[in-house]
């Protein structure tokens, strides 16, 4: 009887070395992942596959059970609707939205500013913001160019705006989708929970932008006449294409508000629309798929790998406990620290993989306390703190590596020095609005 229950307790012993080796190798794949990813030093899409296959590698999850923790709704969603974007890019749509915004507001830097912020804010929260940036960038470049100022006051709004903009819908920034999928929230619920904070902050992203910026935004007279005489209309390349873009969007749009009476998932709309733009608009397959940004795709993989072995190795389940005991399982407490920690943790490693290893922590705290407004103040912080640093979210690093590209370089402790100021306010903002609604 005594040997078979010190049998017993040597194997507890022993499956409880395994299981803290475990965790503490996943932690530090974890961690050395998130610091190259920050340093730049290699591609992240890279260093989450390398990181990936040193989880599958070393035995820390089985292969089996990392890929049914890889969420293929955020996957499909986003090939999906990087389809959709492609088409309106080929066609001409956003080149003649930007014209045409320049013209309304007849080349006044303030007018300028408001539209272009607002556009990038509401084309994020439609498509997606990292699509957004790869098409308003260029063409905010373009334009700075016929009006004779610099693109990077514009740039930095855009990018602040494309992250405030994208956070009030399902599918407008990553980590709502990783957020949304995990939760089981809908596109409505979206819009009804995190669009007030989205207009609110957009606000006042366009105010800052005008204010900080104003003095570098001056446009001289014969520079306004000339974008005026531009014709917006020559941008559209292929009219066909350019209106069965359009309604495909509008009808996949749609069928994301009315998913839940459908009963069907977000990814399976973003490819149904995306097939039926490739049959009806008789798209080249070769050329949609050079739209898609499989580099990107290929990060999120990498990334749920790793937090499947954070979770098998046992260190979600310790971090969430840390962080009850830390706030003492209150409520509101709780959802505040995550929304300000993870907002700064976002801005320093990027919002993506900040979203996607939290998620199994929410769903630990939730346990013991009310979830949603864990889910929500998640959401927040990882959306709001991508605007921390200029590798805070993917948008940031698309962005500024065009403007690089075209000789307009965004530098790291430029854009920080606004996006800090930014970032601490809608925090804030954002803390306090959780408090109002949910407690």
């Amino acid at each position: 009887m005594h040997l078979a229950t010190d049998l017993t307790t040597e194997a507890i012993g022993l499956n409880r070395i395994v299981e803290l080796h475990a965790g503490f190798l996943a932690a530090a794949v974890f961690v050395v992942v998130f610091a190259v990813i920050a340093t730049e030093k290699l591609h992240k899409t890279v260093i989450a596959l390398a990181g990936a296959a040193v989880i599958l590698i070393s035995g820390i999850v089985s292969q089996k059970f990392a890929f049914e923790h890889v969420d293929w709704n955020v996957i499909f969603l986003l090939f999906g609707m990087m389809i959709i974007a492609g088409g309106m890019r080929r066609s001409g749509v956003f080149q003649w939205l930007a014209i045409r915004s320049a013209q309304f507001t007849k080349g006044n830097p303030a007018g300028l500013v408001v539209v272009l912020l607002s556009l990038t804010a509401i084309a994020s929260a439609v498509l997606d913001n990292v699509t957004t940036v790869v098409l308003i960038g260029p063409l905010t470049i373009f334009l700075a160019s016929r009006l004779n100022i610099s693109p990077v006051p514009l740039l930095i709004g855009e990018i602040l705006a494309s992250n405030t903009g994208g956070m009030a819908t399902l599918i407008g920034d990553p980590p709502n989708l990783i957020v949304g999928s995990a939760a089981g929230l809908s596109f409505m619920d979206f819009l009804w929970h995190m669009a007030p904070v989205s207009v609110v902050t957009t606000v006042l992203v366009i105010a800052y932008t005008w204010v900080v910026f104003r003095k570098r935004l001056v446009v001289a007279s014969q520079d306004r006449e000339a974008i005026m005489s531009m014709d917006a209309r020559a941008a559209i390349v292929d009219e066909v294409l350019a209106r069965k873009s359009v309604v495909v969007l509008a009808v996949t749009i749609l069928g994301f508000i009315l998913h839940g009476l459908l009963h069907l998932e977000p990814a399976s709309i973003a490819l149904a629309g995306a097939s039926a733009l490739l049959v009806w608009a008789k798209v080249d397959p070769h050329h949609a798929m050079e739209d898609v940004e499989w580099a990107g795709l290929m990060f999120f993989v990498g990334l749920f790998v790793i937090v499947s072995g954070l979770l098998e190795g046992g260190v979600i389940g310790a971090i969430a406990e840390a962080l009850a005991n830390a706030t003492d399982n209150d409520p509101l407490l709780t959802s505040i620290s995550i929304i300000m920690a993870g907002g700064i943790v976002s801005g320093i490693v990027d919002n993506i993989p900040m979203a996607t290893a939290m998620v199994p922590v929410v769903r630990e705290l939730g346990v013991t306390m009310e979830i949603e407004p864990l889910w929500w103040s998640l959401a927040l912080g990882a959306d709001l703190g991508g605007n921390l640093t200029i590798i805070g979210a993917s948008a940031n690093v698309i962005l500024a590596t065009l403007a690089e590209r075209e000789g307009h370089k965004i530098e790291f402790m430029r854009f920080f020095k606004h996006g800090a100021i930014v970032t601490i306010i809608t925090l804030i903002i954002a803390s306090f609005y959780v408090w109002v609604r949910y407690f």
